[in-house]
């Protein structure tokens, strides 16, 4: 267990970054975590599955992709188990993790694809986008974009206080694409007179309502979009949405340590309160629509797609958050 949460605090300390690739990352682990305990009873290794679960979903507040990835393996067993199939317990966490993760791969693929339709060809003068901080799915978008040969350029914020738009803007200068850098504070200036065209942001996490939880400043981008009339849409996987939402369970916002914030400064008076909240929400109604792997739609919308494209996972929470945890064999 030592191994698994020092896995889990790489997550934490934001080591490992990027909503998709924290999903990745702790489905991966979850899989060497089973291979390691391999040789335990089932019932043993299930309860340890779920310590385990607990131990990333713990990790960060804000990561529906990754707690949704956990339910998956363990929903999948689960129900193969009711079924009567004889379960294999290290194996079927190898299998259904690694199905969970093609499924995530194919998504941000299929979105990269729709998105990209929204930057429009043979324009007259570079089309100009806007973004914050870093979204994996986002930067997919505007290189396929590239790829297809569409004009424009991106203006990015650097996010502060990690900078990961600073992250943003190297990838994407690496695929040969222009970008403008702006400190957090000039994202409204940069819209008015850089003539934004589309906003384009990622989500860490989609409600039942569907209200979008992004990176901090993701709100005030999504003022800015409605005051100067820019569409603003949100590329997601729908695997992003919290299937908890519809049950009560609202959707936290993590709040950071505040040494992130002053570490680079000389001395901080003892007197100053700081606070470091991770994401903030933007309402549905700031949002043109989603970018989604099942089509572009509103935000409101999640939901019903999701039970759609993913009904195993909608019951699979049901199943492992709010029925006896009981494996039996």
């Amino acid at each position: 267990m030592d191994r698994l949460k020092s896995a889990a605090l790489k997550i934490t300390s934001l080591e490992i970054q990027g909503a998709t690739n924290i999903a990745i990352y702790a489905v991966k682990e979850f899989i060497a975590f089973a291979q390691r305990h391999k040789d335990e009873s089932n019932e043993s290794l299930w309860k340890d599955l779920l310590t385990a679960e607990q131990v990333f979903a713990r990790s960060r507040s804000t990561e529906p992709a990754m707690r949704n990835g956990l339910l998956f393996i363990l929903g999948k067993i689960k129900h193969d188990h009711q079924q009567g199939i004889e379960v294999n317990l290290a194996k079927m966490v190898e299998i259904y993790g690694n199905e969970y993760i093609s499924i995530l791969k194919a998504s941000k693929s299929q979105i990269a694809k729709y998105g990209a339709r929204l930057i429009p060809k043979n324009s007259s003068e570079p089309f100009v986008v806007q973004t914050h901080c870093h979204s994996s799915i986002v930067e997919a978008i505007l290189v396929e974009a590239k790829k297809q040969g569409r004009q424009f350029k991106v203006i990015s914020t650097e996010t502060r206080p990690f900078y990961q738009g600073r992250i943003t803007a190297k990838k994407l200068i690496d695929h040969g694409i222009e970008v403008i850098q702006v400190v957090d504070s000039a994202m409204r200036w940069a819209a008015r007179n850089l003539g934004t065209d589309l906003i384009i942001i990622g989500a860490d996490a989609v409600t039942s309502e569907g209200t979008v939880l992004n990176k901090i400043g993701s709100r005030l981008l999504a003022l800015v979009a409605h005051e100067e009339h820019i569409p603003l849409y949100v590329a997601t996987p729908l695997l992003k949405y919290n299937p908890g939402t519809a049950f009560g369970n609202f959707e936290k916002i993590e709040m950071r340590d505040t040494v992130e914030i002053y570490k680079d400064w000389d001395e901080k008076p003892e007197q100053l309160k700081i606070l470091n909240p991770a994401f903030e929400t933007v309402n549905r109604l700031y949002i043109s629509g989603v970018i989604t792997e099942a089509g572009i739609f509103p935000s409101g919308q999640v939901h019903s797609n999701f039970q759609q494209v993913y009904p195993f996972l909608q019951n699979a929470y049901q199943s492992i958050e709010h029925e006896e945890l009981e494996f039996n064999i």
